[in-house]
């Protein structure tokens, strides 16, 4: 029985960080669970995407559990997601009814994608409200929305399950009665109602291969599985740490006003995590408009400092030297910026280190403040006070989409079939590890503002560049996509050509066997240009596909331009078998022989 758990029990707000997951509390209390072992699927960014539970249920039946305590899964793994619902049995959703937040934007956002993912799939799903409601004064801080004031209400639960025709349950502790009696009573009459279900379509199979009892035509087998691709964790925000790290291609250096301390950074950066770099920079923002507040504060924490005109080009220009004010901001700013370029997911940390820093607690409750309105959104109010990570990642976005294919502090420009492309050459040193050796070792192109492209396409390069600054790519047909892993395998993105293995093998895989053979697209040509280009899984599985689908290809022209050795894997592990089709041909004589008639005809 395969279960998938989304969501997250805990208050968004709560103190009580330890607290034990529904999922957990129930495989460790059940009477009819043993054999428990559970293992971390791959980090992201340091937090684990979900849990897998294994476990023995009713003796001897296997129990697998997914819980996947962050929604962001179908944000940034749309192909696992689909795959763990595909694959469910049962699916259980949870939530707090303390964090009103979280339930409105799994409302919006996350229960249309259960939707599309089942795809009018009868798999029984189970909503679990968790939680007393609490009933406590409301913050009187000025940036707190009105949504915190109030909980989930039990109207509210109930109408999410009928959209989603689920069991709805109220869970208001997780002690023995809730959790066994209450939840794991409905979970384990699912849990029999799919075993039943199993066991059923089981006997049928069983009862109908008993009827004949005259001679039977041959069984084809199914065809051999293809290898799967996994794809691969991104580390977007780890890269754009690596740059802070690394100090290159650093464009603007903070002072304390002493002068005897300086942290270089780049604006490129700065100007994407907030307003208030934009506006000491002088960068616009595309709907012009400015927040008073962001440019006071502005006013009182930074100076740039004039001196000498840059000499020489912008790749030669010294950094912009900025005065830092307020000497706590300054003796705290590099762990700041540390917490900037990680893609601000560790505001706990950036606490701890705050405090031992300073060891004042209103010097770091100031410099706390300061950060927060530095990454807070124009025109909203943002909640300031007990944000936890998961909060302060919603404050801001650290999307570079903004800067992509825009002039605004570009230091680089691509020229590529007569026209031109601005870039930036933080981001490509930081994404790009080919370009990193390009713009930094003994090339020209490292005192040059001008970079010639050969061998790719412009809207190619385009959709590559997109994918630097905004770790995501959509291309629109196959053959795009392979000119965008061509490209990533010139410039020695391996995330990105993963991600176009998977769409291809997608593609082909939904394509019906009446388009596959009609189709012109030549999958014998993606064959050689993925052999080409050293991809190997794509090439591997391209080649399984071309055995699975042997009644098609053979008939087509480009199936004489596979090699000997191509031709032999495809001939061992071809479907149908020629010996399928041996014991097809003596079925028929047989059947001829005998005179037999067909009983449906």
């Amino acid at each position: 029985v395969n279960i998938v758990a989304f969501g997250n029990e805990r208050d968004g707000f709560s103190e009580d960080n330890q607290q034990p997951s529904l999922i957990w509390s129930y495989l460790r209390r059940s009477a009819l669970i043993s054999q428990i072992d559970s293992s971390l699927s791959a980090s992201h960014v340091g937090n684990p995407v979900f849990t897998e539970y294994q476990a023995c249920v009713f003796g001897n039946v296997r129990l697998v559990v997914h819980d996947c305590p962050v929604w962001d899964i179908f944000d940034s793994d749309w192909y696992t997601s689909c795959r763990l619902i595909g694959g469910a049995d049962i699916i259980v959703i949870k939530y707090s009814v303390n964090d009103k937040t979280s339930f409105q934007e799994l409302k919006d956002s996350y229960v249309p994608m259960v939707k599309k993912a089942l795809n009018h799939c009868s798999v029984p799903v189970i909503i679990s409200a968790i939680g007393a409601r609490k009933n406590g004064v409301p913050c009187t801080c000025p940036l707190c929305t009105s949504d915190r004031r109030s909980c989930v209400t039990t109207s509210e639960g109930v109408q999410l399950a009928k959209e989603l025709g689920a069991t709805y349950l109220e869970l208001h502790t997780l002690n023995d009665f809730y959790i066994q009696k209450y939840f794991g009573g409905v979970l384990e009459y699912f849990m029999i109602q799919s075993l039943n279900q199993k066991s059923s379509e089981k006997m049928k199979k069983r009862k109908k291969t008993q009827k004949c009892h005259r001679v039977q035509p041959p069984q084809l087998e199914q065809p051999e599985k293809m290898p799967i691709l996994k794809g691969e964790a991104s580390h977007y925000n780890a890269d754009l740490h690596n740059l802070l790290c690394c100090c290159q291609c650093a464009d603007v250096a903070f002072y304390a006003e002493d002068l005897s301390t300086a942290v270089e950074a780049h604006k490129i950066i700065l100007c994407s995590a907030s307003q208030l770099f934009m506006l000491l920079f002088g960068v616009r923002r595309p709907c012009g408009a400015q927040d008073a507040s962001a440019v006071q504060l502005a006013q009182s924490l930074f100076a740039l400092q004039t001196g000498d005109p840059c000499p020489g080009p912008p790749p030669c220009a010294p950094p912009v030297r900025v005065l830092v004010k307020d000497p706590a901001f300054c003796s705290c700013l590099p762990d700041i910026l540390h917490f900037i370029y990680s893609g601000a997911f560790q505001w706990e940390r950036l606490e701890e280190d705050i405090k031992k820093k300073l060891k004042d607690p209103d010097k770091t409750e100031h410099v706390l403040e300061k950060v927060k309105c530095i990454l807070k959104t124009p025109g909203k109010l943002n909640t300031v006070k007990n944000c936890k990570s998961h909060q302060i990642k919603r404050l801001y976005n650290t999307s570079l989409r903004l800067f992509f294919n825009t002039p605004v502090l570009a230091d680089v420009i691509f020229k590529i079939q007569g026209a031109t492309v601005p870039a930036h050459r933080a981001v490509l040193v930081a994404r790009c590890e080919v370009m990193a050796a390009m713009f930094n070792g003994n090339y020209l192109e490292a005192n040059s503002i001008l970079v010639p492209v050969y061998g790719v396409s412009k809207d190619t390069f385009l959709s590559f560049l997109e994918y630097l600054y905004t770790d995501s790519c959509c291309p629109a047909s196959i053959l795009q996509a392979m000119s965008l892993l061509i490209c990533a395998e010139m410039y020695q993105v391996m995330r990105l050509q993963h991600i176009c293995e998977l769409y291809i093998i997608t593609q082909l895989q939904s394509m019906p066997s009446r388009e596959l053979a009609s189709t012109s697209l030549s999958i014998v040509s993606l064959l050689k240009k993925a052999k080409f280009h050293n991809s190997d899984c794509l090439s591997t599985w391209l080649l399984h596909f071309i055995a699975t689908n042997y009644l098609i290809f053979s008939q087509k022209p480009e199936f004489q331009e596979l090699s000997v050795e191509e031709r032999n894997f495809v001939e061992m592990h071809r479907w149908p078998s020629n010996l399928y089709l041996k014991q097809l041909a003596d079925y028929r004589n047989y059947i001829h022989s005998q005179k037999c008639h067909c009983t449906v005809m």
